[in-house]
């Protein structure tokens, strides 16, 4: 039996904004602490000397998951979502994964190339970021964390097919495929997908 999960911790992605989250945060039953974490360098946030790397921000993941937790991520933060709850099954008890490409490569699932396009409209952003290509596909079928992943149907940069991939490929995944959602409307459209994520993280 898994252990109750004492914190819920919510994952940007490039966007790098911990106030992404807090819509669905705020809308929550859960009674853990709620931990939303910012990327530094991206959005509103200063960079840091010591994060030159999707390794660097993992770290700062890692650096919360000292206790049962469950972990909600999009995007970018989905990467190191499923990357925790491979490294640390034992205290990550729920996986909700946005619009990610989960540590896959999503090209051969159409998905819009995007970041070379990203980094010229913000050419302050991490010169890393653009290049990282993190595969994780070999390892997926070890996530042993029940997962929800929601998708939107009308999303470019993670189609519904990454979704449908992911959700055939994690051993304990549901998919919720959400209408007319874009990349953002787990921020949004918090106030829809607020039921799904209660009911999985209460099992």
């Amino acid at each position: 039996m898994r252990p109750r999960p004492e914190r819920l911790v919510f994952l940007p992605g490039a966007g790098g904004d911990a106030a992404f989250w807090k819509p669905l945060a705020d809308r929550l039953e859960h009674r853990g602490e709620r931990v939303l974490l910012g990327w530094p360098g991206f959005g509103p946030n200063a960079g840091r000397a010591d994060v030159q790397s999707l390794d660097d921000l993992y770290r700062l993941v890692v650096d919360v998951i000292d206790r049962p937790v469950d972990l909600i991520a999009q995007s970018m933060g989905g990467v190191l979502a499923v990357r925790a709850a491979l490294d640390l099954p034992a205290l990550v008890c729920h996986l909700v994964l946005a619009a990610t490409s989960g540590g896959i490569d999503v090209r051969r699932f159409g998905a819009a190339d995007w970041r070379e396009q990203r980094r010229r409209e913000r050419p302050d952003e991490p010169p890393w970021f653009a290049h990282d290509r993190t595969d994780l596909e070999a390892r997926l079928r070890d996530v042993t964390a029940p997962t929800l992943l929601l998708w939107g149907d009308a999303d470019a940069v993670s189609p519904v097919a990454v979704g449908e991939h992911l959700a055939r490929t994690l051993p304990y995944a549901h998919l919720v495929v959400i209408p007319g959602g874009d990349h953002a409307f787990a921020r949004d459209r918090a106030f829809e997908i607020a039921p799904h994520v209660d009911r999985h993280v209460s099992v």
